[in-house]
């Protein structure tokens, strides 16, 4: 019996070292479920749900920087990737998507009619196509991986017919190649660079996810150079938040004094990051008066006033040849990074009656490994770990810049399965958990033991604060506790209530050495809604009620 489409297309992503496929298995594409079977160099992960198969794919690319693929079938299923491919648009992460399209001969395979949502992907992704016969698809799964990493990374949707992959497949195998970036105007753009970074009075660093791989090389500019470094939105692995050249993380609900070195700066140099609405502090930065350098591959146009530079290179050669031109500069660190490493202090909650979350993270940081992964999703709870955590390790953060919930559980699992040695830990509000959680079942199955620590206040923190502010009382921003330590259980992990804080550091300790999942119900003071702010204190002297 000859080859496959499936089974060549199994061999092309192998080849390209791709370790896994996501998916909600399904009817849809049998064929290349078996191929996947055969198989030991890669893995098919089944997921629980679609949205968590999605922020998998992601968080591995994210974590790699090489892409996973993700498998859906028609209708409801395309419909469930969609907010996983968006982050992945956004976040400019590499990811193939392997969508079910209509039969080729839909009275022989006998599929159900059904609309093609091919087209819903094209406003999140960089290519999508669509294979006209059996034959086309090896050819797009091959050149889908090295899009996916060309320019600017990002997800790729390939339609596939369901009836495709059982065909023969005669023709020779193709393969997936890369195509380096043009560097043929580095050393002209470097030159140019390093005479504004010669000149400036008081210049910058802004980095993104796309520099994390040039973290050594940034280092060594940021020292002899005497840059003021600063992280992008969840991005605080792209330079180790505890070296003396780190500025700040340009994160929501930051202090004023961390944004003291970007607002007397000249000049910007914005490696590898995309500038988005939090990392620019709404759009404040760079002013019009500061002369802005972008850097990187595929990097869109930024609209601004001021005078603004594109180098497009990747960011380690170019902070290479920076570092061999620009003249060395020696000044001794600034107020503002003192100051950056105070207000990373936690603050001294011994007279708390309740859990206060940055008792949370304290004890985490206290007792997990120094390379641990945190994973985590949108809301309130998450500037308590953008705050105390202190990233120095690389490749250590996953986060969605596009504030999406559901991500820290199924992002954890993908960590954990990537990168089986490190712990992992997900840092999630009750709404987040409720959404992917069942994800936990996954982490069961595929013996993946991660923690994930659930900050519970019976509160929509986000929604409390806004209301406090604007009316001064609350209207359905409270909800009901739930029982995650039994919920997590009933899925197969471990789980522990913690609503003291004298319980946070034995339980932790335990769960870290636990050789399975565990789930740490943390029930925190939902009085104590940022770092900065008790919702008390917006609504008078009363506080709030606890459900």
């Amino acid at each position: 019996m000859g080859t496959t489409v499936a089974q060549t297309a199994v061999r092309i992503l192998i080849e390209a070292r791709v370790r896994r496929v996501y998916a909600v298995v399904g009817e849809s594409f049998l064929e290349l479920l078996d191929a996947l079977r055969r198989e030991r160099e890669v893995t098919l992960v089944a997921a629980r749900h679609d949205s968590g198969a999605a922020f998998m794919a992601e968080a591995e690319g994210k974590l790699t920087d090489r892409p996973a693929v993700l498998l859906a079938s028609r209708g409801p299923s395309a419909n469930g990737l969609v907010l996983g491919v968006q982050t992945a648009y956004q976040d400019e992460t590499p990811m193939v998507v392997l969508l079910e399209t209509p039969a080729l001969d839909p009275v022989l395979s006998g599929d159900v009619p059904a609309t093609d949502l091919t087209s819903t992907f094209e406003p999140i992704a960089k290519w999508i196509v669509r294979a006209e016969g059996p034959d086309d698809v090896p050819h797009l799964v091959a050149e889908a991986l090295a899009r996916c990493r060309e320019g600017r990374p990002g997800p790729v949707v390939i339609g596939v017919p369901s009836d495709a992959w059982g065909v023969p497949y005669d023709s020779a195998k193709p393969a997936a190649t890369v195509r380096p970036p043009a560097t043929g105007t580095l050393g002209r753009s470097a030159e140019a660079v390093a005479a504004l970074v010669d000149e400036a009075r008081y210049p910058v660093v802004i980095v993104g996810g796309r520099a994390r791989s040039a973290r050594d090389e940034l280092i060594a500019v940021a020292d002899e150079l005497s840059l003021p470094v600063y992280n992008a939105f969840r991005r605080q692995d792209a330079f180790p938040e505890n070296h003396e050249r780190y500025a700040g993380h340009l994160g929501l609900g930051i202090p004023a004094r961390q944004l003291d070195a970007l607002e007397r700066a000249d000049l910007v140099l914005a490696l590898g990051t995309q500038l988005d609405e939090v990392t620019t502090q709404g759009y404040r930065y760079p002013t019009s008066q500061q002369t802005l350098v972008l850097v990187g591959t595929g990097m869109e146009e930024q609209r601004r006033r001021g005078l603004t530079f594109r180098v497009d290179s990747e960011v380690e050669p170019f902070l290479r040849e920076l570092r061999s031109i620009a003249s060395p500069r020696t000044r001794r660190a600034s107020a503002a990074n003192a100051a950056v490493h105070t207000f990373m202090t936690p603050p001294d909650t011994s007279g708390e009656a309740r859990v206060h979350p940055a008792d949370v993270v304290r004890v985490l940081r206290k007792l997990a490994p120094e390379d641990t992964i945190v994973t985590s999703d949108a809301g309130n709870f998450a500037q308590f770990m953008h705050r105390y955590w202190c990233f120095t390790e690389p490749r250590s953060q996953l986060g969605p810049s596009n504030a999406a919930m559901g991500y820290a559980v199924p992002a954890a699992v993908a960590a954990k399965l990537a990168e089986p040695r490190r712990a992992v830990v997900a840092m999630v509000g009750d709404a987040g958990t409720l959404m992917t959680g069942q994800e936990i079942e996954t982490a069961v199955r595929y013996r993946a033991p991660v923690m994930v620590v659930v900050f519970q206040n019976g509160m929509h923190g986000p929604l409390a604060v806004h209301q406090a502010r604007t009316y001064g009382r609350l209207s359905g921003a409270t909800v009901p506790l739930v029982d995650f330590a039994s919920w997590a259980r009933g899925l197969g992990a471990a789980g522990y209530t913690v609503d003291d804080r004298d319980q946070l550091e034995p339980i932790v300790a335990s769960a870290l050495v636990r050789q399975r999942p565990c789930v740490l119900d943390v029930r925190t003071d939902p009085d104590v809604v940022t770092p900065d702010l008790r919702l008390s204190a917006l609504l008078g002297a009363a506080r709030p009620p606890v459900s």
